[in-house]
């Protein structure tokens, strides 16, 4: 018999090496397990003890299956009852035996696993702005350890509820559709009106009963019920379903993949159009029928970011062969009319403010001139109104005040800190930047660069 051949020194290294890889791929896998089960909670006991549970930023809602009923997607008993949907806005939801208390901010849940509290107002990140939201407390009832006696249903709702607030910086044009309408079309659309709205802090620390008023319309386009005062209603309303707090996504814009049903900013501009009945689709070179010219809308203003020069700039545009129009927009505006009259634009354009945020009733293809004061705020207008106009399907230019055309050249020297070195300034935080370059700062256009950027604009409008 032949003696088998002593193993070289190799043979004992790759066994070795063999084992390691396999002990590597038990433990990828137990690794993988793991993950999978506790990742989103590695410390269960903590996790029970906090008040919100973090979610990223780029939350993706469709991670959750979308089964059942319309609306089924606003519950899931694998997520906590309050979460965080991106950095500014948080939502609880629950479904059970619901009782709204609203004039005690109290909502009684039966099932829930433990008290919460929530301001349902889509900037949760700005300490300024959430306090003036009021907050709601949710308490559990009915189970083994619940101490919490809820209050008799006196109004019963057969369609869910969704709860949001108009406290924060809403009665602002551009905060009433950024921080609340976006969001709130976002997150109640798929209702298809089978929703009961309830609207928190009408009555504040400001007044906003005529905010309610204003966009009433729109509310009706939303749900098929009267919106209910959920501070000052004297009922205690159960639902079967709640939702508590919109979702934001970005700056006046919505994310289709994180969006029930898919839906865009073209869904809601056309809700606009529906609302206000808006007649002008897309905008002309040659402006609407029964027209020969564009129309430009230019956007006044009263206090700060004034135009000064504002009828020379009217009288060089008509000079441009613009059919010209100049409004002032405030709070209490007629929204039907004005929608109308800005849907009636093909040009629009005024100095950075809420005033722009009307650019949501312009026809498509228009062009939004948005007019940058001096002081480095190109960041701001890009936040602003230059990103969201893509969605809208806006044509976006800027134009950006010189030293020359600011007011400030009069109230400081020309070698003044301020002139010099603005972007200094805004290391100093934002009261600094509003403080110095918006709230002291009115305009005066040079008039030969406004017609070469209207001839721009003119050159953006589709041919007829």
């Amino acid at each position: 018999m032949k003696q088998p051949k002593p193993r070289s020194r190799q043979e004992p290294r790759r066994m070795g090496n063999a084992a390691m890889v396999v002990t590597m791929l038990i433990s990828l896998c137990v690794l993988t397990y793991i993950k999978a089960r506790y990742c989103s909670n590695p410390f269960p006991k903590a996790a029970e003890e906090m008040e919100v549970v973090e979610i990223d930023e780029d939350y993706d809602s469709t991670r959750y299956k979308l089964d059942g009923p319309i609306g089924e997607e606003d519950f899931d008993p694998s997520r906590p009852t309050c979460y965080n949907t991106s950095k500014r806005s948080e939502r609880c939801a629950a479904v059970g035996d619901i009782r709204v208390d609203g004039n005690h901010s109290t909502i009684y849940i039966n099932p829930l696993s433990k008290e919460w509290k929530t301001k349902p107002y889509a900037r949760r990140h700005d300490a300024v702005a959430m306090d003036d939201v009021r907050e709601f407390t949710l308490l559990p009832f009915g189970g083994r350890n619940d101490t919490a006696v809820p209050p008799l249903c006196t109004r019963n709702h057969s369609v869910p509820g969704f709860l949001f607030s108009i406290g924060g910086f809403a009665g602002n044009l551009y905060h009433d559709y950024t921080d609340v309408l976006v969001p709130l079309f976002a997150s109640t659309h798929h209702f298809g009106g089978e929703v009961q709205l309830m609207i928190s802090d009408i009555w504040g620390k400001e007044e906003k009963d005529w905010w309610v008023d204003k966009f009433t319309p729109l509310f009706r386009q939303l749900s098929k019920y009267d919106v209910i005062d959920a501070d000052n209603d004297q009922e205690v309303h159960c639902f079967p379903r709640i939702v508590i707090g919109p979702t934001f996504h970005r700056a006046m814009g919505i994310d289709p993949t994180r969006s029930p049903g898919g839906i865009n900013i073209a869904d809601f501009k056309r809700l606009l159009r529906r609302t206000f009945r808006l007649e002008r689709a897309v905008a002309s070179r040659t402006g609407a029928p029964r027209r020969d010219k564009p129309r430009l809308l230019i956007i006044s203003r009263k206090s700060s970011r004034r135009f000064l020069n504002e009828r020379a700039m009217a009288h060089a545009a008509a000079l441009a062969k613009f059919d010209v129009r100049i409004a002032e927009p405030d709070n209490h505006t007629d929204m039907p009319n004005f929608a109308r009259l800005v849907n009636s634009a093909d040009v629009m354009m005024g100095v950075h403010g809420a005033g722009l945020t009307n650019m949501v009733f312009l026809p498509s293809r228009a062009v939004l001139i948005q007019v940058v004061p001096f002081g480095g705020l190109e960041w701001l207008s890009r936040v602003t109104f230059k990103d969201p106009a893509k969605d809208y399907d806006v044509n976006y230019m800027e134009y950006n005040v010189s030293l020359e055309e600011s007011s400030l050249r009069d109230l400081y020297p020309e070698d003044h800190f301020y002139l010099k070195h603005p972007y200094d300034v805004h290391k100093k935080g934002w009261d600094a930047i509003k403080t110095t370059y918006l709230d002291k700062q009115n305009v005066r256009l040079n008039l030969t660069k406004f017609t070469k950027t209207l001839e721009q604009a003119r050159d953006l409008l589709p041919s007829p």
